[in-house]
């Protein structure tokens, strides 16, 4: 009896793969002249390519000389303020809120979100970003985009305590409605802001509604050691022991940044009892002339799964989750003084498994194995900045940009295929933002959406 057809394989290619060595730690490794086949949006097999050779598909991709990764996924991000991309530039972290962002911010409609989060979607596809965790307003509006566009997200209507109620309700209440949409590919999370603009009590509620409804949170916290200081000269407590103290870390958590954190803060993510995740964002640290970075070692020591990601694109000017990559295997070695630490296979596995955990969907992406969706880009090698290769991880990383990124696959839909978008009409995107940014660039009314006071 003949097979039925894969609905795609992707043939001759180099595929990335997770194996565990006989120290039982994760490894990245690399499987050379492979194929992957597809069906339903999920990775049948794992094979040489002479075995798919015969195998019958709808679709086939030749990517010889190409290496196949698992879909990146930038772990914190705001796809909407590609609108406001260097609009705000070389200033302290709080003029750059108060003078411009949420002045700006305050003039927002559903359309401008939608349009920057269509282009921000342009923007990661063609960078091989499959995934994204965002953190924002007006997010049905982000969500019928991801919808359309084919990507898959994790998705949290921001809110603070400024609102009243009104937004921690209008944020269970999104979390509730889309979760589970986009056949699946979209994910939910309560969004409150952080410690510094949602007071105990709102946090404490959120904590009992994450618990109710089976939701994971995603917020700010630590972002700065401003902030931790701060926090520890008014409060008597870390904004991690805030987390702590109002139930946020009995339910899944993801913090975005985390550059704060304390020593005496590692103890207390080790000891919560419910899942907890780091997103790291190292350009818009160095931006913004942070002394310190995210912790990433020790968090990584005490199994803390620490996720990649670029903020957004108001402070770090980029989605380029590649260049978080780099960044973050650069930093890691000066700040620890030790050339050992990050290597190259370890940045990997931070950019694939480790941000699929920290966005709660490790189960289900950030490999390329049977069972696995299919999220997968294609990186071309060929360029002469790539060439030769003696380490290919290390190419990967310090060597290849996003531009390499030729295809990007998800839940086995091609959304790019040889630099080609798919889903996306840039041109018209652009055009339509363009007209109108005098109005979302008004700052004559004096307003801002709430003060960064830390």
């Amino acid at each position: 009896m003949t097979p039925s057809p894969a609905d795609l394989i992707i043939t001759g290619c180099t595929v990335l793969v997770h194996a565990e060595g006989d120290d039982g730690q994760e490894r990245i490794d690399f499987r050379e002249d492979a194929a992957v086949v597809v069906r339903s949006g999920i990775v049948e097999s794992v094979t040489g390519a002479d075995r798919a050779a015969g195998q019958p598909a709808v679709e086939r991709i030749d990517a010889r000389g190409q290496v196949a990764m698992p879909g990146l996924i930038n772990c914190h991000t705001h796809a909407p303020m590609v609108a406001l991309r260097g609009v705000a530039e070389d200033l302290p972290t709080e003029e750059w809120f108060n003078d411009v962002v949420w002045p700006v911010e305050s003039n927002l409609t559903e359309k401008d979100v939608e349009l920057g989060a269509r282009l921000a979607c342009a923007e990661m596809i063609r960078a091989g970003v499959t995934c994204f965790a965002d953190h924002y307003f007006a997010m049905d509006s982000v969500a019928a985009v991801v919808e359309e566009c084919g990507m898959r997200a994790h998705l949290g209507e921001a809110y603070f305590s400024s609102q009243g109620p009104q937004g921690r309700e209008k944020s269970l209440e999104f979390a509730l409605r889309r979760r589970g949409g986009a056949d699946g590919r979209i994910t939910t999370a309560l969004a409150p802001h952080a410690p510094y603009t949602v007071d105990d009590a709102d946090l404490a509620a959120t904590a009992e509604l994450a618990r109710e409804h089976g939701l994971p949170v995603h917020i700010h916290a630590s972002e700065n050691r401003d902030q931790t200081d701060t926090s520890l000269a008014r409060h008597g407590v870390t904004p991690i022991e805030v987390l702590e103290r109002t139930g946020l870390l009995d339910v899944d958590i993801l913090v975005a940044h985390g550059t704060g954190i304390l020593d005496r803060d590692l103890p207390v993510l080790q000891n919560a009892t419910g899942r907890v995740a780091v997103a790291t964002a190292p350009r818009g640290y160095l931006k913004f002339a942070w002394p310190t970075t995210t912790p990433v070692r020790a968090l990584r020591a005490i199994g803390i799964p620490v996720g990649l990601a670029t903020d957004g694109a108001a402070s770090n000017n980029s989605l380029d989750v590649w260049e978080s990559m780099a960044l973050t295997a650069l930093i890691q070695k000066s700040t620890e003084g030790d050339p050992r630490w990050l290597t190259a296979r370890q940045a990997l596995h931070h950019a694939t498994l480790q941000s699929a955990r920290a966005v709660g969907l490790g189960d289900t992406v950030g490999r390329i194995a049977p069972g696995r969706r299919a999220d997968i880009v294609l990186v071309d090698l060929s360029g002469p900045h790539t060439q030769p290769v003696h380490d290919l991880a290390a190419t990967l990383v310090h060597s290849a940009r996003s531009s390499d990124v030729r295809t990007t696959i998800v839940d086995g839909r091609v959304l790019m295929h040889d630099r080609e978008l798919l889903t996306i009409d840039v041109p018209a995107v652009v055009r339509e933002l363009g007209e109108r940014m005098p109005a979302l660039l008004d700052r004559s009314h004096g307003k801002r959406i709430q003060e960064y006071d830390t």
